[in-house]
């Protein structure tokens, strides 16, 4: 596999996320179990996008020092692109995560564990999806078409499921879990669950982040195949990943009382995915460059949040 990491980059970036996670859970235990205002989970939103171009500016400057300035244009570029596409993906998790908050009724001061366990959960599981991905395209061309494909498909059945609620009750997953698991039907506390052994009783919270961690999976399955359409370099795939996904919970809190305001953002990301799928199946035909890909990625998602903001929902009927 052909990467720009060398030690020094993989430690680097291996360091100042376990510092930002570090600082990250420092601060919300001093805070204690609390709802997150819209103004603290705006400035954590904008520290987090602040980190990752601190980030892409210093591997642009190493880049630059190492290879000189059009390697560094193009490894700086392919990750303001990753980061733009997987942090826009990462708004339809955002969706789920919101609606399974409030079908299982979490209480807010106990919403932030949740999405922190869930977010080093994904982070994990998409260390592991990426490497493995990386390994089957470079030993294996053709699963680019393969992935092409995928996700072209994605972009359409997102497309003809937008706007429509998903059923929670009909959910395979979460009926298993309710009719295997013993679990009591109350909070209590952080707990996940009560008692010992064959006593022991999961609580609701528990069920959340079996959800979730279920969710992190499907969505990684769909988002991680879209950045190796920008590019094949596993530490660029994985660093834009990675600092797309740290800022989850911060956004959650930003979205959580303006996710029906962009209520079109869904048909807009369906439309991200078939270009993306689109851009990987023509890769040996015309690469499109990394430059037009950003500009496209970035022109979609604007359109789509200026119409929903221009074009309010219908209020539900009754």
């Amino acid at each position: 596999m052909e990467t720009i990491g060398n030690v020094w980059l993989w430690a680097g970036f291996s360091g100042l996320v376990l510092v930002a996670l570090m600082v990250d859970l420092v601060l919300m235990r001093h805070g204690g179990a609390h709802k997150v205002t819209f103004k603290e989970a705006a400035w954590w939103s904008l520290g987090w996008v602040a980190l990752a171009l601190a980030f892409n500016a210093a591997l642009w400057w190493y880049v630059g020092e190492a290879a000189g300035p059009d390697e560094a244009r193009r490894v700086g570029l392919e990750f303001l692109t990753g980061y733009l596409v997987e942090k826009a993906l990462a708004v339809d998790n955002i969706f789920v995560f919101l609606m399974l908050m409030g079908y299982f009724a979490v209480p807010e001061e106990q919403r932030q564990r949740v999405l922190v366990i869930g977010i080093l959960l994904a982070i994990v599981l998409r260390a592991i999806l990426i490497f493995a991905g990386a390994a089957l395209i470079a030993n294996f061309h053709w699963m680019l078409y393969v992935f092409g494909a995928f996700l072209l498909l994605t972009g359409v059945k997102m497309w003809f499921a937008a706007g429509k609620e998903p059923d929670l009750e009909k959910n395979p997953v979460l009926r298993w879990l309710t009719a295997h698991v013993p679990f009591v039907r109350r909070y209590h506390g952080g707990a996940l669950w009560l008692g010992r052994g064959s006593r022991r009783k999961f609580t609701p919270l528990f069920i959340v982040l079996v959800m979730i961690g279920i969710t992190d999976v499907i969505f990684a399955v769909d988002s991680i195949p879209a950045i190796f359409a920008i590019t094949t370099d596993p530490f660029i795939v994985l660093t834009s990943n990675v600092f797309a996904v740290l800022g989850l919970r911060a956004m959650f809190f930003l979205l959580a009382g303006m996710a029906e305001r962009f209520h079109l953002l869904p048909y807009g990301l369906a439309v991200v995915l078939v270009f993306i799928g689109a851009k990987m199946l023509l890769i040996d035909v015309y690469k499109i460059p990394v430059l037009w890909s950003l500009g496209t990625v970035g022109a979609i998602l604007a359109i789509t949040v200026a119409l929903s903001l221009a074009r309010p929902p219908k209020p539900a009927a009754g």
